[in-house]
């Protein structure tokens, strides 16, 4: 296991949830499933901890119950080269979940996801009337669509 890896709280829905996010990304699998044994907080059997892989990061799934809930001060950033991965990581990611805005989506576990363009970060860092060109159209959006986002990049001020 790396160094670092992302722990994610689940109510009862963790190897579900894995497998879910498993059939979106390439290069990803499940791995270890422990089960809560007898006399701990967990019902005896029931799935305690899921390992997974997205795209060669680990994460670990927890079932602990619904004291704890995922809030957007933390989301997962997904970089897209093209808009046929931005359109397919969405429509998988918003179903049964919500649209947001900005490039956000909340799943249908209410895990927040930024589904951006991997050229975002170049645009928005270029001067800051590039900055400010780019995120006007960011907040117009929903879903991102990248040829806007180049068009308002390359503008003149």
């Amino acid at each position: 296991m790396p160094k670092i890896t992302p722990c994610l709280w689940f109510d009862h829905q963790a190897e579900e949830a894995a497998r879910f996010y498993v059939s979106i990304f390439k290069n990803s699998k499940v791995g270890a499933i422990t089960r809560y044994p007898k006399n701990t907080p967990g019902p005896e059997g029931a799935v305690m901890t899921v390992t997974f892989t997205l795209d060669g990061q680990e994460f670990m799934g927890l079932n602990g119950g619904p004291i704890y809930k995922f809030t957007p001060a933390v989301s997962l950033m997904v970089m897209c080269k093209t808009q046929k991965e931005i359109d397919r990581m969405w429509a998988k990611l918003s179903e049964g979940g919500q649209e947001v805005e900005c490039g956000w989506v909340t799943d249908k576990y209410g895990l927040s996801w930024q589904i951006v363009p991997a050229g975002l970060m170049k645009m928005i860092t270029k001067s800051p009337a590039h900055c400010q060109r780019v995120m006007a159209e960011v907040l117009k959006m929903k879903k991102l669509d990248i040829k806007t986002l180049e068009k308002a990049a390359a503008r003149k001020s």
